[in-house]
């Protein structure tokens, strides 16, 4: 079976496959466009000082960690993922409609960590069925990610005209319309039946114990590109504030936000190109040193255009070290195994990500954007282990898996 370009039917597959799981994708991209950049915002508006925000975001990513691999194993066991997609999109538009009365620190916390239970194995779980579609029928995933991404840009760009005219008032009405059309994508989810293999979230608690994830490169590779994600955390929790503050319009700190992520599109568009000219650790060590760099730059207050350059490097800091360490795990890590590379990379990052995320509502509200050189630390640990695991798979001689084990 060849390949299907863009959405073509293909046989066996469920109708217009490719181009549900897109519309499926968006919903929630959607909901990041609007709760990454402007949620913080939001809880400003509460009074909320810089660390109780640090502490609101933190927390529930705590929590995604353990509730998006239980949901995983939950939506294998039963046979059809669509099933939990529509409780997860259907429980978190609930959990927003309830934000529309609740005020104060700890109720805020606890509805917040609640919706981010329920909401987090909607995108793993999309992925899974999207990853099924490539396997059984050679759909192009890029092809369908695509659109989340686009999506992710339009609701930003949205997000930030609304806040231009409302503020911080329209971010929960913005979510709860968000959040309906998870719903929406959980009615339109291709059913594909029972999976063939585990979700990448399920897989992490039944990885065997003479696992290749357990080679000391592969190791120091995951927690290095992890901690160079986790450097983001002040990036995510405290840029819109920081931009407010700056003067800013919404629609400017939209267009920021969109800067990002068009960048990130680009160069997953040019990756081939990369890696004919680079090998794989060397475009590792380029993200995560480019990361160090942006964070050391960041507090440096600089005009629009300074930060629209800054949020381009995206493309470095968090696209091209994604696709070198998806590459990487394809080269050292067997087929059967791939479901509990990509479950142990989610709760890296996971696990990281919260615990930056707390740390930088302590460093945002002793030192404000100085807090950042912290964020430059961070990244600079995750570039050690990138070529600490860089000199051990030298050392050894690391060869990648033979085809037959899936390389």
């Amino acid at each position: 079976m060849t390949a299907p370009s863009g959405f073509t039917m293909t046989a066996g597959a469920p109708p217009y496959f490719a181009a549900r799981i897109a519309l499926v994708f968006c919903a929630p991209m959607m909901v990041n466009g609007i709760a990454l950049p402007f949620f913080p915002v939001w809880l400003e508006t509460l009074s909320m000082n810089d660390f109780q925000i640090g502490i609101v975001l933190a927390v529930p990513m705590f929590v995604r960690v353990f509730t998006a691999p239980a949901a995983g194993i939950v939506a294998d066991r039963i046979g059809e993922r669509s099933v939990v997609l529509m409780w997860s999109g259907v429980l978190s538009l609930l959990t927003a409609l309830f934000f529309f009365g609740v005020h104060g620190f700890w109720p805020v916390l606890l509805l917040y960590t609640l919706q981010c239970a329920v909401y987090s194995p909607y995108v793993p779980i999309t992925d899974a069925i999207a990853l099924s579609g490539v396997r059984r029928w050679k759909f192009d995933y890029s092809r369908m990610r695509l659109w989340g991404s686009l999506a992710f840009i339009v609701a930003t760009m949205i997000g930030g005209w609304l806040a231009g005219l409302y503020g911080g008032a329209m971010v929960l009405p913005a979510m709860a319309a968000a959040f309906a059309l998870t719903v929406a994508g959980a009615l339109i989810v291709p059913k594909i039946g029972r999976p063939r293999r585990p979700s990448p979230i399920a897989a992490i608690a039944t990885m065997p114990a003479a696992s290749t994830l357990r080679q000391r490169d592969v190791q120091l590779m995951l927690i290095g590109v992890s901690l160079v994600n986790a450097s983001h955390a002040m990036l995510y929790a405290f840029s819109v504030i920081y931009w407010r503050k700056l003067d800013f319009s919404g629609t400017e700190i939209g267009v920021l936000w969109s800067a990002g992520v068009l960048a990130e599109v680009i160069l997953f568009a040019f990756a081939l190109r990369i890696r004919r000219r680079l090998n794989l650790w060397s475009m590792m060590t380029l993200g995560a040193a480019v990361a160090v760099g942006r964070w050391l730059v960041f507090p440096l207050e600089t005009s629009f255009a300074g930060y629209f350059a800054s949020q381009c490097l995206h493309a470095f800091t968090f696209a091209l070290l994604h696709v070198s360490v998806q590459s990487r795990l394809v080269e050292r890590v067997a087929e059967e195994q791939e479901a509990s590379a990509q479950g142990l990379y989610f709760f890296y990052t996971g696990i990281f990500m919260a615990i930056a995320t707390f740390v930088s509502g302590y460093a945002y509200n002793w030192y404000g954007v100085e807090g950042f050189y912290l964020m430059s630390v961070i990244a600079a640990a995750g570039l050690a282990c990138i070529v600490a695991g860089r000199l051990v798979a030298s050392r050894a001689g690391a060869q990648p898996q033979s085809v037959a084990s899936g390389g």
